[in-house]
């Protein structure tokens, strides 16, 4: 079995992310292993705006969501994660996908667990799948959680 020391973990706070939350606890407190927490704050578009005081200031904008991101990080952590083990938040923002391979390669994760939201069709098409790109780009093992009802057993060959 390989070393199971730093798992990474990303959330978007989402009932399905918690799934890959929980796991990643269940298999920290089996391997000893410190859990990775991460948030990744997507790009903030941005529109010309005319000058003067109505201007948005993203920069504002985006350590409101940074700040606001660890503080549920943390109480994520508080309700998720069992006393005993280790865990370090971090938020960054960017590409989800990216930000998260990178941060995982940077913080030399060991695995990522991640959960999926099971967008099929259209949806997942427009928009992609963070947990795809995760699995086909990170350079350590990738476990992806499933977020659907199970198998039937009847459709199986």
């Amino acid at each position: 079995m390989l070393p199971i020391r730093r798992i990474l973990c990303p959330t978007d706070f989402s009932e399905p992310s918690l799934a890959g939350v929980r796991t990643a606890a269940e298999l920290a407190g089996e391997f000893g292993a410190e859990i990775l927490l991460v948030h990744v704050v997507g790009p903030i578009p941005t529109a010309a705006t005319a000058p003067g005081p109505t201007r948005f200031d993203v920069p504002i904008y985006r350590r409101a969501l940074e700040g606001q991101a660890m503080n549920s990080l943390e109480e994520l952590r508080r309700e998720e994660v069992p006393e005993g083990i280790k865990v370090k938040p971090f938020v960054t923002h960017g590409n989800p996908g990216r930000r998260i391979v990178k941060l995982a390669q940077q913080e030399e994760a060991d695995m990522i667990v991640i959960s999926g939201h099971g967008e099929s069709g259209i949806q997942r098409l427009i928009f992609g799948s963070v947990a795809e790109k995760v699995v086909r780009e990170a350079c350590c093992p990738v476990l992806s959680i499933r977020i659907q009802a199970p198998c039937d057993e009847d459709d199986q060959e």
